[in-house]
């Protein structure tokens, strides 16, 4: 008994597995095509956005921008600077200026306030890590509104 019977010209009939196994991986091409199709997509508010303004590091040809601020806010100092550098060569395209490293600083007090930026462009800090915000600005003012009275941990020493 032949698991592929033969058609009369010689040929062999794909066994149902085969068959299966070949709609399957379609099927899973086809789902993941799909699936990153839209990080692909151009945001469409993106094009209506100016382009970034060159900054200090475009002698080098490199673009960056830059956010600073300096305020106090409910009784508290904060500031902060945040740089974006684009390296030279690349495109006017926002998603290289979000996928560049920023270098960021937001102190509090004098006492340093860590922040990360997410892959969308806007921030989080370690105090409200929760949520995220456009502007360093915004991110600062939210974790003062979130420490109250209570001041930031010193930073910890590194151990290596």
């Amino acid at each position: 008994m032949s698991p592929t019977p033969a058609k009369p010209g010689g040929t062999r009939i794909p066994s149902r597995r085969a068959v299966l196994r070949g709609a399957f991986t379609a099927a899973v091409v086809t789902g993941t095509a799909g699936a990153l199709l839209p990080l692909l997509d151009r945001d469409p508010a993106a094009a209506d956005r100016p382009a970034p303004a060159p900054g200090p590091g475009s002698g080098s040809g490199s673009r960056a921008t830059t956010e600073e601020f300096a305020e106090m806010y409910r009784g508290r100092e904060i500031r902060g600077t945040g740089t974006v550098v684009v390296p030279a060569g690349a495109p006017a395209d926002d998603r290289v200026a979000v996928a560049a490293e920023p270098v960021t600083e937001i102190r509090i007090d004098g006492r340093p306030l860590h922040v990360m930026r997410r892959a969308d462009g806007t921030y989080l800090s370690d105090v409200r890590h929760y949520e995220s915000y456009p502007t360093l600005l915004e991110t600062a003012r939210a974790a003062v509104d979130e420490l109250g009275t209570a001041r930031l941990a010193p930073p910890a020493a590194h151990h290596m």
